[in-house]
């Protein structure tokens, strides 16, 4: 067995069980970009990034992914439409499966690690069936040095072979592709889909489990920054939200833009790089994005402009998720070590098509704790076939399919945070519409959440006038700078108060449906955070 670049001796691929014929171990970017040039699997742009289609899956197939129920997990998982359970029988038959299929082929090998903190790094070695998936990972996940590749072993390792596909008759999958995590043997087995972000996601899961489980971390689906006194800040949100552009400021340290943990005195990155949204990415929009867009960077199903190798963002015709990924130090103010202090300001984003909830308002610890649990946004029509009117969307904790453990965990131990650092304000952020629900009323400046954002953080709403909100009772401040205040209480903003009244009902309703799910598992004070709904309305 040939293999090239290899830098740690300590663990041979044959002690897992393969027989590789050519194994490159911790290529750099370049080798990697060349490799797969060579193979004739990508594509130069003219800004030098590598373009590749991932071929069917241009997305997570969260249907497809398994997780092994055994003594570990029994009782601890969550199990359900989520976390679906597989037999360890059955992952030990497609690990060697898989490892057959790998005899004498070429395969890519990288040691890298998750967890900025040193005190929750975890080891990951990943090996790949192609260079550029190998590249991914050299992007995502943080990179040690070559000093600690010499004597680095691996925690957790990630077996990915998009060429393989299961028998569902036979192996106990849905389908041919499938994503199983095993937490006793610390494998996460991945096979017939390329979509890259399956390794990501992956490791998420993982630290989804240990670090609130093992460590009483907070794992959260959010991205984070700081300030130049150290603040940090915290932005939650599903997509549509604004998570990227608001937590997106030249005047603040990038700590990261997707996963994080709050430990005891920190906040800190679980990833080495960014994974971007690149649908309709124009340099006048998201100006550290686009300028990443160079060398190092590998770009998922985008499309050319015909006749060019200029990528047109603007084409969704193999998927509207277009991905870029690169290394968090190809955007400028990014922190490094991704780690800072403890947070100041939590805000949750939400895009309320409705036009019931505040454009900003402050909340309890146990509002804090159910709008967490809710994860609420809204799609407008035209976003989906057959969406007409406004639509909820709830994902619990703001990332519900990543989430091993019961919700409600992780709702208390956000408790827990804000018990013990008293100092820290969570905001609710309506990015949505404004003066009545989509088709009516008018969606929020960006200029202006901005504003209340900055207002949040400078301390500028510490002393201001707060009054709740009828319904969700939300304390809704009375002035923010640069901002009218008639749009602050969103009832005034509606032509027809009784008609606003007969909607912040209907939404309140929506919200105490989808809570139904977590209420026998959540305590007291969760459930009396919930929206009351009006009489007589």
């Amino acid at each position: 067995m040939q293999e090239f670049g290899k830098k740690n001796p300590q663990v041979q691929l044959s002690d897992l069980g393969i027989n590789a014929g050519i194994a490159h171990w911790n290529l750099n970017p370049t080798e990697l970009v060349n490799q797969t040039l060579k193979l004739g699997q990508g594509t130069l742009n003219d800004t030098g990034a590598l373009c590749v289609n991932t071929g069917k899956f241009t997305g997570r197939s969260p249907k497809d992914k398994f997780t092994v129920k055994d003594a570990i997990t029994e009782k601890s998982v969550d199990w359900g439409d989520v976390n679906i359970p597989i037999s360890p029988e059955a992952f030990d038959n497609l690990y060697n499966k898989i490892c057959k299929y790998l005899d004498g082929k070429e395969i890519w090998v990288r040691d890298s690690y998750a967890c900025a903190h040193p005190e929750y790094r975890l080891n990951v070695r990943v090996i790949n069936e192609t260079p550029w998936a190998n590249l991914f990972c050299n992007d995502l996940f943080l990179r040690p040095t070559d000093a600690e590749i010499e004597t680095q072993n691996h925690d957790w390792l990630i077996l990915q072979a998009p060429g393989f596909l299961a028998d569902p008759a036979t192996d106990g999958t849905r389908q041919g592709n499938f994503t199983i995590v095993n937490f006793t043997k610390k494998v996460i087995l991945i096979g017939g889909s390329a979509y890259t972000g399956e390794m990501k996601k992956g490791i998420f899961g993982v630290l989804n489990f240990i670090l609130p489980h093992n460590h009483g971390v907070l794992s959260m689906h959010c991205s984070a920054n700081e300030g130049k006194n150290g603040d940090v800040a915290l932005f939650f949100g599903l997509s549509g939200t604004g998570k990227t552009t608001l937590s997106a400021d030249p005047d603040r340290a990038l700590i990261g833009d997707d996963e994080h943990g709050w430990a005891t005195h920190s906040v800190f990155n679980f990833e080495g790089g960014c994974y971007a949204k690149c649908i309709d990415l124009s340099e006048e929009k998201e100006p550290q994005i686009f300028a990443a867009i160079k060398p190092g960077t590998l770009l998922e199903n985008t499309k050319f402009h015909p006749g060019t190798n200029s990528v047109d963002y603007a084409d969704a015709s193999i998927t509207e998720n277009t991905r870029a990924a690169y290394p968090i130090d190809f955007i400028s103010n990014a922190k490094e070590p991704s780690y800072g202090g403890l947070p100041q300001n939590v805000f949750f984003l939400t895009c309320d098509a409705f036009g019931i909830l505040p454009p900003i308002s402050k909340l309890t610890k146990a509002q804090a704790m159910y709008h967490f649990i809710s994860g609420y946004t809204a799609k407008v029509a035209g976003t989906e076939v057959g969406i007409l009117e406004p639509q909820t969307t709830f994902s619990a904790c703001f990332g519900r399919v990543f989430l091993p453990l019961h919700p409600t965990k992780y709702a208390e131990l956000l408790g827990k945070k804000l018990d013990e650092n008293p100092h820290v304000n969570v905001w609710l952020i309506n990015t949505g519409w404004s003066g009545g629900a989509y088709g009516t009323g008018s969606r929020m400046k960006l200029k202006y959440t901005r504003s209340m954002i900055t207002a949040a953080m400078n301390g500028a709403l510490n002393d201001v006038t707060y009054h709740p909100h009828s319904v969700f009772g939300l304390l809704m401040p009375t002035t923010v700078p640069d901002v009218p205040n008639e749009i602050l209480m969103p009832r005034n903003t509606w032509a027809d108060k009784e008609a606003y009244d007969k909607k912040a009902n209907e939404l309140a309703q929506l919200f105490n449906k989808n809570f139904e799910k977590y209420a026998s598992h959540a305590n007291e004070e969760i459930r009396s955070a919930a929206p009351k709904v009006m009489e007589n309305v």
